[in-house]
C-alpha cells in the first residue's frame, strides 16, 4: 500500500541558513528535502566506515559546485551521485536553493535527535542548579543580540546560539549536593564545580557532530577571565574566543538578576554597575561596553 505524505507527516530541522525535511525513510534509506538560503553552504564529505550512496537532484535555484574540474553551476533538473563520497565537495547557494538528497544510510535523526537530547539535558541541569527552564533561553537570546551587535558572522552566530543554550551542560556531572549547596563552597567543592566547563566540552565532543564540537570549545572558555585569572586554562585577552566572552557577560548578568538558593536577585541597575566595575579584569572591555549600550 502506498503511503501518502502530507506536510504534517514530515519532520523538520532548522539549521544554520537551511531547513531540512525528512520526506521518507525505510530500510536504511532516507529522502531529505533541503532548502538552502541564499549565500549558505552545504557539503558532502567522506567519512570512515561510510559506504552509502548519496544522490542530489536540484529542484530550484542555482547551486555552485566547486569541483576539481572547476566551477559548475547546478540548476533545476541537474543531479549528481557518489557511492561512497571519496572527496570533500562544498556547494554554495547562489540563490535560495531547494534540492532532494537521498542517502542509503540514515543520518537525519543522528543530528536532530542528538541536538534535542543536548537541549533537554541542558534544561534539566539548569533546573537542578536552581534556575528555571527559561534560563537557557535567556542566555541564548541575549547572547545572540549581543553577538549581532558585535557584528559576528552568520556562522559565528549559529555556533554562539548552540553554545549559549548549552553553556552549563557539563554541570550534569557535578554532584547535586554541590550544585544546590546553600552556603559557600569549600575549596575542594569549588574545584569540582570548575570542572563543569571541560565536562561540557567533552559531552559535546562525544556527539561527533561538528557544530556541537565547535560549540564545546566555546563552552570550555565561558569562565575564563580577560585578566587571565579564570578557569580552566587561565586564558586571557585575545586568547579567549569572542563568543565565550559574550556568554561570560550575559551569564553573569542573568545570574545576578535571578534568585538563587543562597541569595536574592539583584536589581538590573545594581547588576550592570557590578559588571562595569569588572570591565577589563573579569570581562572583555569591548564586549561589556556593547552589552551596557544594549541594556541602556
Amino acid at each position: 500500500m502506498m503511503n501518502i505524505l502530507t506536510n504534517q507527516s514530515t519532520e523538520k530541522v532548522y539549521l544554520k541558513n537551511m531547513e531540512l525535511s525528512l520526506l521518507a525513510s525505510g530500510d536504511g534509506t532516507e529522502v531529505i528535502h533541503h532548502k538552502l538560503y541564499k549565500g549558505s553552504r552545504w557539503a558532502m564529505a567522506p567519512e570512515e566506515n561510510w559506504t552509502a550512496l548519496e544522490h542530489v537532484t536540484i529542484l530550484s535555484g542555482n547551486l555552485i559546485y566547486n569541483s576539481q574540474e572547476g566551477k559548475i553551476v547546478l540548476q533545476p533538473g541537474d543531479s549528481l551521485s557518489a557511492c561512497p563520497v571519496t572527496e570533500l565537495s562544498i556547494f554554495y547557494a547562489e540563490t535560495e536553493v531547494q534540492f532532494l538528497y537521498v542517502t542509503s544510510q540514515p543520518q537525519f535523526h543522528v543530528y536532530s535527535n542528538s541536538l534535542k537530547e543536548m537541549y533537554d539535558l541542558a534544561v534539566s541541569v539548569e533546573e537542578k542548579d536552581g534556575y528555571t527552564a527559561e534560563h537557557c533561553n535567556r542566555i541564548k537570546e541575549l547572547s545572540m543580540e549581543l553577538g549581532a551587535a558585535m557584528n559576528l558572522s552568520a556562522d559565528e552566530l549559529y555556533i554562539l546560539n548552540l553554545a549559549a543554550f548549552l553553556h552549563d551542560i557539563g554541570k550534569v556531572k557535578v554532584p547535586i549536593q554541590i550544585l544546590n549547596k546553600p552556603d559557600k563552597l569549600t575549596a575542594d567543592e569549588f574545584d569540582i564545580m570548575k570542572k563543569h566547563t571541560t565536562w561540557g566540552k567533552e559531552t559535546l565532543v562525544d556527539t561527533n557532530l561538528v557544530d556541537l564540537i565547535n560549540a564545546g570549545e566555546i563552552i570550555e572558555q565561558h569562565h575564563e577571565r580577560y585578566d587571565g585569572k579564570g578557569y580552566p586554562n587561565q586564558l586571557k585577552e585575545a586568547e579567549i574566543r569572542i563568543e565565550a566572552a559574550i556568554i561570560s557577560v550575559v551569564d553573569a548578568f542573568d545570574a545576578m538578576t535571578t534568585d538563587r538558593v543562597y541569595r536574592k536577585a539583584m536589581s538590573v541597575s545594581a547588576a550592570l554597575a557590578e559588571l562595569e566595575v569588572n570591565k577589563g579584569t573579569m570581562f572583555h572591555p569591548v564586549v561589556l561596553e556593547k552589552f551596557l549600550t544594549i541594556m541602556n
